[in-house]
């Protein structure tokens, strides 16, 4: 199949499904981590998104969109960037193919705001839309909590391929509440943790290609 996985510059699923025999092509608008730049296209993934693949995969920006963020939603709301974030998540969701995959933390996309929000965005693309699937990386072998949702069209959900226990660690604030978290999320703030944080667990990549490629 010719796939074209879109917002992607680690190449992690563009490898895993390479590996399994099919032609595809990582997609951003920076230059790809990953160790083939002759299957990376930079650019603006609009400009290819109905070129006939027989796939897409999409990892769009989640920035504006998901609920850990909600206390900068009116800000955003104000400045045009939400909206803008969710025009571009929605190209996806109608782009002409018969196979589509969106990856996504939970947000805004699936919540009741966007109807109050943004009426004319909610009519036009008939939003909220609920995710086909919630995954976690821990249910392909990678101990980690990241709750995930894809949105999938004329795909099978993932079945869970390696179920192990998440890497928790304590943390205790200064007034003496005590919460776990993944040592995932917790670990690493500087200037790449965004960037870390957004590439895809090889576990994950590895389920899509066997399962859907």
């Amino acid at each position: 199949m010719k796939i074209l996985v879109a917002c992607e510059e680690s190449q992690r699923v563009c490898n895993a499904f390479r590996l399994k025999g099919h032609e595809a092509y990582s997609c951003d608008i920076i230059p790809t981590s990953g160790n083939h730049p002759e299957w990376h296209i930079q650019k603006d993934v609009s400009e290819i998104l109905n070129n006939g693949w027989d796939m897409i995969i999409a990892f769009p920006p989640c920035t504006d969109l998901c609920v850990s963020g909600a206390r900068h939603f009116e800000k955003k709301r104000n400045n045009g960037t939400q909206r803008k974030s969710i025009e571009f998540f929605c190209k996806f969701l109608t782009a002409d193919c018969d196979k589509i995959a969106i990856e996504n933390p939970v947000g805004i996309i699936s919540g009741n705001y966007i109807s109050e929000w943004y009426p004319d965005l909610a009519e036009k693309y008939c939003l909220p839309v609920k995710p086909s699937q919630i995954i976690q990386p821990f249910y392909f072998g990678e101990p980690h909590k990241k709750t995930t949702c894809l949105w999938l069209k004329g795909l099978e959900p993932l079945k869970p391929t390696n179920i192990v226990e998440p890497s928790l660690v304590t943390y205790t604030y200064s007034n003496g509440k005590i919460t776990q978290y993944d040592e995932f999320m917790v670990k690493g703030f500087n200037g790449e943790r965004g960037k870390t944080r957004s590439k895809t667990f090889q576990g994950v990549a590895d389920a899509m290609a066997e399962q859907w490629g």
